[in-house]
């Protein structure tokens, strides 16, 4: 499947740029539950944890929409 612009109120946008908006929002939720459930105090940098969580969900969300 070829990916296209999408047009946002004029501005055209390139599809991976929605994608990783809507990983970031999934990732306010993730982050607010694992706070929630202590995950990431047992965690050895937070921070990083973070960043791979976000490119995993970033790159299940490609694959779904490509798919």
């Amino acid at each position: 499947m070829r990916f296209h612009e999408i047009d946002v109120l004029g501005v055209y946008v390139a599809p991976i740029a929605l994608l990783m908006l809507a990983a970031w929002l999934a990732m306010i939720a993730a982050r607010r539950g694992a706070a929630r459930f202590g995950l990431l105090r047992s965690t050895w940098h937070p921070a990083l944890f973070e960043f791979n969580v976000y490119i995993i969900v970033l790159s299940l969300l490609v694959l779904g929409v490509a798919h």
